[in-house]
């Protein structure tokens, strides 16, 4: 019979918690600690001070309390100090930024990507190149404690390879491996799925805050989703899981780049939605071509009104089947689907009164993104101070801090 949690053991998970709470909830008291983690005043002032002299937190005097007797310190991230790096890699674009603890952007550089298949040594070179300018600006007494990075594929839990992915590589990638090497920090990079790490994102920093059970549909070239339960990320049994864009919704339907037909992302991703509006897709592409067939069909253009209300008929559909599946408290449309949603909510809404049951739906909310395009971005991060929370002076230990 295993002995129950030694001391060593209760006070690193109580760091953990702690720099948790000030990490996703920002400045807090002393105060509202103790109350928020049932924990004495006593402990809650040595693991504060176990955190400072870690150089993670620092404690101050609130600037105003209106209340009077003695004041409580308050407890802040050490956001300039301590930071990861976080990188997205999509169809369109590459993204890098300095986050800091406490989840704020310190810097950031973005590129245009052209389509296609993308090659690794090309792409993680370029990612390494934006984050070594942001880490000659950084001053010496900064400290990096993990990476991260979304892509817009499936991505195997063990190994950071990407496994597939129809919009953006033609063969599995050592992508976490080979930017680790190309950064040259001493740290690994994490890799997750975008919609995923989406989903991850909205939960912890934006429209989700608070909701245990969501799902998140991210859409760009094609469609993925991640599916947050009781408050956990749902990633599958290899990290797979998610691939809400590969579900057939209309068999026999749009041929999809996964190779099967009538697949959610087909039938409601931008080629389908711009092929609908009479737009050619050998012109400009991306999230500016989706925004101008829903600001043609808001300005009373029949043609564009048409396809948002098909492409939405299909969008409504696989809701209604993850809604009946997963039963969440709410749907977030991100991406591109941010755009296609606010377009086609009517025909979203009328598809969910007719398939999803009626149970499921009565408390749904559907909602956008509140993080739009910078979700995936801010999951990665979220992934890389992953670690830092979960055992915070070991992972300093790790990285020298």
């Amino acid at each position: 019979m295993r002995a129950g949690p030694s001391q060593e053991e209760i006070r690193r998970h109580n760091l953990g918690a702690l720099l948790r709470h000030v990490h996703l909830g920002g400045p807090t008291s002393r105060a509202e600690l103790t109350s928020r983690m049932g924990l004495n005043r006593s402990t809650i002032m040595a693991l504060t001070s176990d955190l400072t002299a870690a150089g993670l937190v620092r404690e101050e005097l609130p600037r105003e309390t209106g209340r009077a007797g003695r004041p409580s310190l308050v407890v802040r991230p050490e956001s300039s100090r301590v930071y990861v790096f976080a990188f997205d890699v999509g169809p369109d674009r590459l993204a890098v930024a300095r986050v800091g603890l406490g989840g704020v952007i310190l810097d950031r550089r973005e590129s245009v990507r052209r389509r296609g298949a993308f090659d690794l040594e090309e792409v993680v070179g370029a990612l390494a190149a934006f984050a070594r300018q942001m880490h000659r600006k950084t001053r010496a007494d900064t400290v990096c404690v993990g990476a991260a990075a979304a892509v817009s594929g499936g991505v195997s839990r063990s190994d950071g390879v990407v496994r597939y992915g129809p919009n953006l590589l033609q063969a599995e990638a050592p992508f976490g491996e080979a930017l680790a090497r190309k950064l040259a920090l001493g740290l690994p990079v994490s890799v997750g799925n975008d919609a995923n790490l989406g989903a991850l994102a909205e939960h912890t920093r934006g429209v989700g805050v608070s909701v245990r059970d969501l799902i998140y549909l991210h859409g760009d070239v094609g469609v993925g989703g991640g599916v947050i339960a009781g408050g956990h990320l749902l990633g599958g049994h290899e990290g797979f899981g998610g691939e809400v864009g590969h579900m057939v919704v209309h068999p026999g339907g749009r041929l999809c780049g996964c190779g099967s037909h009538g697949c959610l992302e087909a039938e409601v991703g931008e080629r389908a939605l711009l092929e609908a509006a009479g737009r050619t897709t050998e012109g400009p592409l991306g999230r500016d071509a989706v925004r101008a067939v829903v600001d043609a069909a808001d300005r009373g253009d029949i043609v564009a009104q048409a396809a948002l209300s098909r492409v939405g008929d299909w969008l409504g559909l696989g809701v209604a089947n993850l809604v009946n599946i997963f039963n969440p408290e709410m749907v977030i449309f991100g991406g591109m689907l941010r755009e296609v949603y606010l377009g086609s909510a009517a025909q979203v809404r009328s598809r969910l009164a007719i398939d999803a049951l009626p149970a499921h739906r009565e408390k749904l909310r559907l909602r956008t993104s509140e993080l739009a395009d910078d979700a995936t971005l801010v999951g990665a991060a979220e992934l890389a101070f992953a670690h830092v929370l979960a055992d915070p002076l070991e992972a300093l230990a790790r990285v020298g801090g």
